[in-house]
């Protein structure tokens, strides 16, 4: 009979995606899992077989957390230029008050794993996707209600959106001033 797992795994994985987006893939160990997780190395290997498995499903984690409450904020948006404010707004405000400078997850995990890793790629290309889609359907909005211009096409400035908030976000990363990350905020929103 198989033993009863001692651990929750959302919460495991909600200390995995911590973790991994802290330290990035390579550099966490085997031995920063553990310790980091609270669990032993063969309920580790037990559940998720090797540490590319873990990562794969706290990247999902990831994705269906954050994403997805950026994707619920995108699609309930009743005031399009507003939802855009604020989505700069909460990003310069979180990342002046990230101290360990972690940046974005599935950023990181671009830069880090997509070019060497199909399948992380993949995953990395479907995030990305849905939130440009997300983006395209709420500038769409504020086009037809005359809030953002028309010259470019609603999916031509949710691509120019999306590649800034991850402008802010590496930057971000590298310790740029909040008066930085708001300069490409302001000249994003003056674009619209």
């Amino acid at each position: 009979m198989a033993r009863k797992k001692e651990f929750d795994e959302d919460t495991l994985l909600g200390k995995a995606v911590e973790l991994f987006w802290k330290k990035g893939y390579n550099a966490t160990s085997a031995q920063d899992l553990v310790d980091g997780l609270g669990i032993n190395r063969s309920s580790l290997y037990n559940t998720y077989t090797d540490k590319r498995t873990l990562f794969k499903k706290a990247l999902l984690q990831y994705q269906l957390t954050e994403t997805g409450a950026m994707l619920n904020m995108l699609a309930t948006a009743e005031d399009p230029k507003a939802t855009v404010e604020q989505i700069f707004a909460g990003l310069i405000k979180e990342s002046v008050e990230d101290n360990l400078l972690k940046g974005c997850f599935m950023v990181n995990t671009a830069v880090e794993l997509a070019g060497c890793d199909k399948e992380i790629g993949e995953i990395v290309n479907k995030n990305n996707q849905s939130v440009e889609d997300g983006l395209t359907r709420l500038i769409e909005k504020g086009q037809q209600n005359v809030q953002f211009s028309n010259r470019n096409t609603a999916r031509a400035l949710a691509r120019f959106v999306f590649g800034n908030i991850t402008a802010i976000k590496v930057a971000a990363r590298t310790g740029a001033a909040e008066s930085v990350l708001q300069d490409i905020a302001d000249v994003v929103l003056s674009a619209l």
